[in-house]
């Protein structure tokens, strides 16, 4: 489980560093022994880094949607064609690749966000804005925890 935040900067490579804490929860790959993240576009210019495993069990969550709609097939292709298996280096650091610092807007700093199953990486900037404009709506969000799980959220 992924939980707490902490902020990096971007070496001059596009390599962040991922706090031991966040380590422990990547897989170490068979044949290198590095820790292996799964790197994809996220929502609201963030981007998600999940475990091996934890990818796993979205792929087989979105596995069947391509044969449910056009939206489904959409979301599938933007997900899955923007994600990148990642090996840390042995310091611990992730390369950022290009195209996911264009979409999250990554420049230098940013910040890593701890959400249970994954991590988000979010420019500093963009995470600063998004907790500013959301944080009076905490006392709010009791119903996401109260609300059964999988059940939608009313409209």
């Amino acid at each position: 489980m992924f939980i707490s935040q902490s902020i990096h900067t971007l070496d001059a490579k596009n390599r962040v560093f991922i706090p031991k804490r966040f380590q422990t929860g990547l897989k170490r790959d068979e044949d290198t022994g590095h820790r292996i993240a799964m790197v994809t576009r996220g929502f609201e210019r963030c981007l998600f880094l999940f475990s091996e495993p934890e990818f796993g069990a979205v792929l087989g969550r979105m596995r069947t949607l391509a044969f449910e709609g056009t939206e489904e097939r959409k979301m599938q292709r933007l997900f899955f064609g923007s994600t990148h298996r990642a090996p840390l280096d042995a310091s611990g650091r992730l390369l950022l690749p290009e195209p996911l610092r264009k979409i999250a807007g990554i420049d230098k700093e940013v910040v890593l966000v701890g959400v249970g199953d994954r991590i988000e990486i979010w420019a500093k900037e963009v995470w600063e804005a998004y907790e500013e404009e959301n944080s009076a709506d905490y006392d709010n969000l009791d119903r996401v925890l109260l609300r059964p799980a999988g059940e939608p959220e009313e409209l």
